[in-house]
C-alpha cells in the first residue's frame, strides 16, 4: 500500500499518516526526516543535500528523489509507506511518478483531507506551544488544565508566528497555488481519495480506513 497523503498546513495529514502507519504497519516517511537521516549517515545524496541546506537554498528535486527512492527500497517498506509533505509541485510528483514507474511499481492511493481555509485559520490559531518542553494544546480541542500554562512544565504557552492568522494565510496562498494542483493530478491518475477532515478526528481516520479497506 503506497499512500501520499494531500492537504493544506493544519488539514491534520501528517496527524492521519502517523495513525495509517500505526495501523497498517507501514512505516510514516517525510521528506525532513530522510534529509536528517541522510546527513546524520553522511551518504553521498546526504552531503550533497546538506550543501544546499546550508546555504539556504532548497534541494533539487532529483536528489530528494533519489533519497526517497534509496528509503522506499528498505525492508521496512516492502509492504509499502506513507509519504506526507512531498510531493509538493507538479514537477515533483511527475518525478516521483516516473521513478516508482522505473522501479515496477506506482502510488495506489493519494488521500486528500480536504479542510476549508477559514477552518484551518481558526483551528492553527488556537494552538498553543510551550517552548520550554515542546508540548502542545489547542485551546478548545486540547486545553491545558490552567490557561496559558503547560501540564507538564508549568512554563508559559505561547502562539507561535507559524499559526498566527496572518502567517497562516501566507501558508495557504502557497498551497494553493503550488500543490493543490496534485489534487487534479493524481484525480486524472485514478488513485486519489478524498475525506472531510473538518469532521473528528476520529470519524475522519475511520473514513481513511474505509478506503484503504
Amino acid at each position: 500500500m503506497r499512500i501520499i497523503m494531500l492537504g493544506a498546513p493544519g488539514a491534520g495529514k501528517g496527524t492521519q499518516a502517523k495513525r495509517i502507519s500505526a495501523e497498517y504497519g507501514i512505516p510514516h516517511m517525510s521528506t525532513g526526516d530522510i534529509f536528517r537521516a541522510n546527513i546524520k549517515a553522511g551518504t553521498e545524496l546526504g552531503m550533497k543535500a546538506k550543501s544546499y541546506i546550508d546555504q539556504g537554498a532548497l534541494v533539487p528535486d532529483e536528489i530528494t528523489i533519489g533519497m526517497l527512492m534509496n528509503r522506499i527500497h528498505e525492508a521496512d517498506c516492502a509492504n509499502g509507506y506513507v509519504l506526507d509533505g512531498f510531493p509538493r509541485t507538479i514537477p515533483q510528483a511527475e518525478s516521483l511518478t516516473k521513478a516508482l514507474k522505473e522501479d515496477g511499481t506506482a502510488v495506489d492511493y493519494a488521500i486528500n483531507v480536504d479542510v476549508p481555509d477559514e477552518n484551518i485559520i481558526r483551528r492553527m490559531g488556537g494552538r498553543r506551544a510551550c517552548l520550554n518542553c515542546g508540548a502542545t494544546y489547542h485551546i478548545v480541542y486540547n486545553a491545558p488544565k490552567v490557561e496559558g500554562i503547560c501540564d507538564t512544565c508549568g512554563k508559559e504557552l505561547v502562539l507561535r508566528a507559524d499559526d498566527k492568522p496572518e502567517t497562516v494565510q501566507k501558508r495557504l496562498s502557497v498551497y494553493h497555488d503550488q500543490t493543490q494542483p496534485l489534487i487534479d493530478y493524481y484525480g486524472a491518475a485514478g488513485v486519489l481519495k478524498e475525506v472531510d477532515g473538518t469532521q473528528d478526528m476520529e470519524k475522519v481516520f475511520a473514513d481513511i480506513r474505509g478506503i484503504l479497506q
